[in-house]
């Protein structure tokens, strides 16, 4: 027995699912939550602008407090 319907071998739900996953992989964005790449923190953004130099180290701490602060809140 031939299936032979002009698809490739393949039935029309097999080329629907194939789209879907496709449009999934590529199209959906990037900050779904646990997909990818999380996004920084503020403390993480706040220690590469402390690696960078673009803060001393007292705003750094003086920062650092008012994060660690709103945190236990």
């Amino acid at each position: 027995m031939m299936y032979n319907n002009g698809f490739w071998g393949m039935n029309v739900i097999w080329w629907f699912l194939w789209i879907i996953m496709i449009f999934w992989v590529f199209v959906t964005p990037y900050d779904i939550p646990g997909q990818r790449r999380k996004k920084d923190s503020p403390l993480d953004l706040l220690q590469k602008r402390f690696a960078s130099g673009q803060l001393t180290k007292e705003q750094y701490q003086e920062h650092k407090a008012i994060l660690e602060n709103d945190l236990a809140k």
